[in-house]
């Protein structure tokens, strides 16, 4: 799965069963959305797949009689070696289409497989380890943490080696400080890291269990949220604001 990005989220929680309703009912609509869109897009690239395979099929029968005609010497061998050069072409947009109908099937299947991850949540939901210290909140897709104080950068040396004793793995950074994507959007992100980790995979919560026992600010998504994040992470640090 994308770079991801947080945004401040006020620490209130959100009551009403309505919003929650409508919330939910949006989140369904907008993955139908897009799994009808990748449909759509897989179909045209059938299409475009079956007349890049007709041309590559000329191509090779083509170079086939320039072969034995460069054989016999009457074509020059430059001719062969241009109808080669255009043959190593269309077959590398052959492929290059062949990889975006597998990732759409790929974006189809985590669509769907995130789906069926909601509903279990609904039914079984992470919960926040309380802590008199910091203040936490929870809604389907947030879970954000206050903590006990301002993180920097600086502390991400003692995270990465807890992942790192944990797992036996590297800490999967998305967003290390500001990057472009978080400059194009606006947002603060110098003093924060955003972590490619589902927050309900063991992983994560484990990863959660650490921050929030450090009394570490975190904010954890658990799905995209349009122009806020683009897709699950764990953002560690306090919320980024808007750049001024």
């Amino acid at each position: 799965m994308a770079v991801a990005i947080a945004m401040f989220i006020g620490s209130s929680t959100v009551n009403a069963q309505t919003a929650t309703t409508a919330s939910k009912t949006k989140s369904s609509s907008s993955s139908a959305n897009l799994i009808m869109a990748t449909q759509e897009y897989k179909a045209s690239s059938t299409q475009l797949l079956a007349l890049q395979q007709n041309e590559v099929n000329k191509a090779e029968a083509k170079l086939a009689d320039l072969r034995m005609l460069v054989s016999e010497g009457l074509v020059a061998k430059a001719a062969l070696e241009e109808e080669e050069q255009k043959l190593a072409t269309l077959r590398a947009q052959l492929q290059a289409t062949q990889k975006q109908i597998a990732d759409s099937d790929n974006m189809i299947a985590e669509i769907t497989a995130e789906e069926e991850l909601a509903k279990k949540r609904a039914t079984t939901p992470v919960k926040l380890i309380a802590k008199q210290y910091g203040a936490f909140s929870t809604t389907g897709t947030i879970l954000r943490y206050n903590g006990r104080f301002a993180w920097s950068l600086g502390g991400l040396g003692d995270v990465q080696a807890f992942f790192s004793n944990k797992f036996g793995r590297s800490l999967p950074t998305s967003a290390l400080g500001q990057s472009a994507t978080h400059n194009r959007l606006g947002y603060d992100h110098r003093n924060a890291v955003d972590v490619a980790l589902h927050p309900d995979s063991l992983e994560g919560q484990a990863l959660i269990s650490y921050l929030q026992g450090r009394g570490i600010p975190f904010l954890a998504f658990r799905g995209a949220i349009p122009g806020v994040a683009t897709g699950p992470h764990i953002h560690i640090g306090t919320p980024s604001h808007r750049l001024s």
